[in-house]
């Protein structure tokens, strides 16, 4: 089965909310990330014209493949920021249907969106009618247990001419944890026409393996485990050869995007955007709580100087004791 859009074994950056900006998308592309998206895009704001939601649309001169995701409800605003998307080069839109997040599903959209098809597809179906791009769908598992919702659903987003289907095998109420459904993955690929993707819990080649066999799915969506750990992306396209970041090219990588980030929002505005980023690099790493607590009083460039040098000492002996009896860990650094 081929699509025009991702190749079999295409390993793609899904949009995060808060987290997919321009700094974010280039860390995860100076590692071998091709597929990406911007954040999610709220459809009202867009159409309103919001200041950071424009923002979103920023793209890099070297970014050749750079998809929109937009999430709403309303077939007329839907319909207006398609229109908007148009005046931009995207390479694909994907239409919203798996965010649980409590602030997207008050206005039922996104995953609980999804629990009303009928509705779900009309909302579709006003994106593809708009759009001069191609158009996709991400959802997720509709029952834990029974496919066929899930088939059924995800056939009709077909019919309605969705190119490609990316499916969270997750139900909306379990967010981000627990276990992944990759038999249901597996049942609905077998159902549809166009490719799907697998996505939900891909943090390191053994999880990323895990999904690929149990799914039958080549195609993949890495979404979590790539915060503070662009080198997924390296791992994946080469395990055999793979060395994880020393903790110089750890430092180096972190600086690098902080930059960017102090480049594209302003100083004062990146040192508070940059905290959670920071402490995605730090996690797992053997760093010590005093010095990730320490993020939360960054206000200058000069105050993150200091913090990297900090970050260049490296971690703590214990880190690296632990390491020898855990040496596949998915974070791990080298010296």
């Amino acid at each position: 089965m081929s699509s025009g859009i991702y190749p079999e074994d295409a390993v793609i950056l899904a949009p995060l909310s808060g987290y997919t900006d321009m700094p974010f998308r280039m860390s995860a592309r100076r590692h071998g990330c091709r597929f990406a998206f911007t954040e999610m895009i709220d459809a009202g704001s867009l159409v309103f014209g919001n200041e950071k939601t424009l923002r979103f649309l920023t793209r890099h001169e070297d970014e050749d493949w750079l998809g929109i995701q937009l999430v709403g409800s309303d077939v007329a605003t839907l319909s207006k920021a398609t229109e908007i998307i148009n005046r931009y080069e995207f390479s694909v839109i994907d239409f919203n249907l798996g965010c649980p997040a409590p602030k997207v599903a008050k206005k039922g959209e996104g995953a609980a969106l999804a629990r009303r098809p009928d509705e779900a597809l009309k909302a579709f179906e006003s994106i593809k009618l708009k759009s001069r791009f191609p158009v996709t769908a991400k959802t997720r598992i509709l029952d834990e247990t029974d496919p066929a919702p899930t088939i059924k659903f995800c056939k009709r987003l077909e019919a309605a001419g969705a190119e490609v289907i990316t499916l969270h095998g997750r139900l909306a109420k379990n967010f981000y944890s627990g276990r992944v459904f990759t038999e249901i993955i597996s049942a609905v690929r077998e159902n549809l026409r166009i490719p799907l993707v697998a996505n939900g819990g891909i943090t390191g080649i053994t999880s990323y393996n895990q999904i690929r066999s149990e799914s039958g799915s080549s195609r993949v969506m890495l979404a979590r485990g790539v915060m503070g750990h662009p080198w997924l992306f390296a791992e994946l396209a080469d395990p055999l050869s793979y060395q994880p970041p020393t903790v110089s090219e750890l430092a180096d990588e972190l600086e690098q995007h902080i930059n960017d980030m102090i480049e594209f929002y302003g100083e004062e505005l990146a040192l508070r955007m940059c905290r959670k980023v920071i402490l995605d690099y730090t996690s797992g790493r053997g760093y010590s709580g005093q010095l990730r607590a320490s993020v939360s009083f960054l206000k200058s460039i000069a105050d993150f100087a200091v913090f990297m040098a900090e970050v260049r000492n490296g971690p703590s002996e214990r880190y690296w004791k632990w390491l020898e009896n855990n040496v596949a860990a998915d974070r791990r650094i080298r010296p």
